[in-house]
């Protein structure tokens, strides 16, 4: 059975795009700080018919998240879907004056390390499977730095910068790696198929090859 990691596992898009995997077959690994509230989502994923476990760790303890995918694999079998979608802190949205190197060094450990570390504890068994995604979920500040948001600004193009060597690097085995830039929150944006209809795009991105990039709605029509 394939199996998606949801790396930022949450009630809104991670749960939505849970059960669009789940309808399509796959278990899926819930990963997240808090485990209660995990077990809580697998709970309820279980009720409704899906294979889910919940897996505890934090994007900015390497450790914690190489041992959750690491037990994740072991549990539900090798990942074939990786989606990295973590809710950066309130802190990283802060102005640029008051960035601290601190602050723009966990901004950076919070995107683009965690993405790496959990990029490489997927990737050997993708490539010895031939197949297999990743997904990155990324705000507008992905592609336009803002002021006001400075953490983000400075730490999502780097994640976008990693993303799209793996994609340049990986596209001939069979592993695609695409972005998707959701330019401000979901319930805001008034989308036609609300959050299901993000996870429908998450799943195309998952089954379809592309470019690198897909904007879910131009950046301008965004906040953020």
């Amino acid at each position: 059975m394939p199996v998606i990691a949801i790396i930022g596992a949450g009630p809104g898009l991670g749960a939505a795009v849970a059960r669009r995997f789940g309808r399509e077959g796959f278990s899926i690994a819930l990963v997240a700080r808090n485990q209660s509230k995990l077990d809580a989502m697998a709970a309820e994923l279980t009720a409704a018919g899906f294979t889910a476990s919940a897996y505890a760790a934090d994007v900015r303890t390497p450790a914690s998240l190489e041992a959750a995918l690491a037990r994740a694999a072991a549990e539900l079998g090798p990942i074939t879907a990786l989606q990295y979608s973590p809710l950066p802190s309130r802190d990283y949205l802060k102005p640029v004056l008051d960035l601290t190197p601190d602050l723009a060094l966990e901004a950076l450990q919070f995107s683009a390390l965690g993405l790496i570390h959990a990029v490489r504890a997927v990737l050997p068994a993708m490539q010895q499977a031939g197949s297999g995604s990743i997904i990155m979920i990324n705000g507008g500040t992905s592609v336009k730095a803002r002021a006001d948001f400075a953490g983000t600004s400075v730490a999502f193009p780097a994640e976008s910068a990693y993303g799209e060597m793996l994609h340049d690097a990986l596209e001939d085995e069979g592993i695609r790696v695409n972005q998707l830039v959701i330019p401000g929150g979901i319930p805001q944006l008034q989308l036609a198929n609300g959050i299901d209809g993000v996870a429908d795009r998450i799943w195309d991105l998952h089954a379809v090859a592309g470019p690198f990039r897909t904007m879910l709605i131009p950046l301008e029509d965004g906040r953020e």
